[in-house]
């Protein structure tokens, strides 16, 4: 009987594209015994923006949340996403402090890494990749799929074969945007097979409604997992529906390994907080639609929510397609990177202040300065003359020093006794303001509360 993996998204990806990652881990923790008995192949629980959003928004300790998870699965492998040398925050990092928070990470219970790099530059994932296999985790080579002008089906299977050289135990095909059709889905699932030695994933989101019609033409390719999310949380921005999935693959005699009746009540849980959600306003329902125009914009679901998030704070909720416009504009100029983090959000910032401000790169983010600078790695095609320019001129201007550390040793020395542990270096290295936020606030509650309080307050 021919067989296939599922992997669980509504802790992760299912969170981010609908919510921003702003999920608690009291909203889910009552139900991960339930899960752990389901029989993913694995679930994604962590890992992408959920580092930053917890330490930023819900004022818990993300590898706290990390240990609490592993203890109530058990049984379950466990997922992140990592992306290469920017780990999971926004920054090229040294290769020292790559390994170190890898180790770290496979030491609190992650058992699969899905690294990529938001350029598919294949250096910038090789010490990520090296070290995930050292720790004797499960090291996922990733493609990050996108449609431009320079980015072709051949380009996709050398990748796919440097990746295989690098040692990597599976490639993971990652439609961020829904933008991958039924038929090309096809030829890229079968290219890749018949290229690497390796199981081959494929991450798809329905934002544009091609995604079940995708996911069942890459099963006749032969794909060996796919990735779904709890009915409660799949569709619009979010992937595809476990339970419709998995009833219709068991159906054509692929067996998928999940419990069907042990679905259903983890998605009636999901619903309860999908719900509260929507009432508290952390989740918009704008995500829940489809948007065919995420054709043209290649906009993925966690971008999507978060743009929304962002307008919202700005009050500009009302210029939200005006910015979807603008979004292709700046990739073009920046030589088509594919829409995934850091990038994403990179593009999408800029996009919105292009917009606000009425002038297009009047005000360019740093980031965006650097990306320019070739920081974070080589731009898949040509960067608009005009923009590097006003680069080049922004930075002549400005001489503002870097005011982060950038080695372990030097963050332990900023911080002093505010890390208890190397975990909390990793993640002021991540995010040192908001980490170092977090970290003083964490001090204060431990000198004025007691025990009890404080685990309390960080659950």
């Amino acid at each position: 009987m021919a067989s296939i993996s599922i992997t669980e998204t509504v802790l992760r990806d299912g969170n981010q594209s609908f919510m921003a990652t702003r999920m608690p881990l009291k909203a889910f923790e009552p139900i991960l015994s339930t899960m752990d008995e389901a029989g993913y192949s694995s679930i994604e629980c962590w890992g992408g923006a959920t580092f930053d959003s917890c330490l930023r928004y819900l004022n818990e300790d993300p590898w706290e949340r990390l240990n609490i998870i592993r203890s109530h699965m058990p049984n379950s492998k466990l997922q992140m996403l990592l992306r290469g040398r920017n780990l999971l925050g926004y920054q090229p990092y040294p290769e020292e402090t790559i390994r170190s928070f890898i180790r770290c990470c496979v030491k609190n219970g992650i058992d699969i890494i899905r690294i990529f790099d938001a350029l598919n530059d294949i250096e910038n994932i090789t010490a990520a990749v090296d070290e995930t296999i050292r720790q004797g985790a499960h090291a996922s080579g990733t493609i990050c799929y996108t449609i431009s002008p320079v980015h072709t089906l051949d380009n996709y299977v050398t990748l796919a074969k440097q990746m295989e050289a690098l040692g990597v135990h599976s490639i993971c095909i990652k439609d961020m945007a829904g933008i991958l059709s039924p038929k090309q889905a096809f030829d890229l699932v079968s290219a890749v097979k018949q290229a690497v030695k390796l199981p081959v994933i494929l991450h798809t989101h329905c934002t544009t409604g091609l995604a079940f019609m995708t996911y069942m033409k890459a099963v006749e390719a032969g794909v060996d997992g796919i990735d779904t999310a709890i009915s409660s949380f799949s569709g619009g921005s979010s992937q595809p529906a476990t339970e419709t999935l998995v009833y219709a693959l068991e159906e054509l005699g692929i067996h998928t390994g999940i419990n069907q009746s042990l679905l259903k009540k983890i998605n009636e849980h999901f619903t309860s907080v999908r719900q509260n959600a929507i009432s508290d306003g952390e989740l918009d329902p704008i995500v829940l639609t489809t948007d065919t125009n995420a054709l043209l914009y290649q906009i993925p679901g966690g971008m999507l929510s978060n743009l929304i998030a962002q307008l919202k704070a700005q009050h500009a909720e009302h210029r939200f397609y005006e910015v979807l416009e603008e979004v292709p504009k700046v990739r073009k100029d920046l030589g088509y990177p594919p829409l995934v983090t850091p990038l994403s959000q990179m593009v999408g910032a800029q996009a919105v202040t292009n917009i606000l401000t009425g002038r297009r790169y009047h005000i360019i983010g740093k980031e965006i300065c650097s990306y320019v600078n070739g920081t974070y790695g080589t731009a898949p095609g040509p960067i608009d003359e005009t923009l590097k320019n006003l680069v080049q001129e922004k930075q002549q201007v400005s001489n503002i020093p870097s005011e982060t550390p950038k080695s372990l040793s030097a963050a332990e020395k900023v911080l002093g006794d505010l890390a208890e542990k190397e975990e909390d270096v990793l993640s002021y290295l991540s995010f040192p303001q908001t980490a170092f936020s977090f970290l003083e606030n964490r001090k204060k509650q431990k000198e004025h509360c007691s025990p009890y309080v404080i685990t309390r307050l960080s659950e």
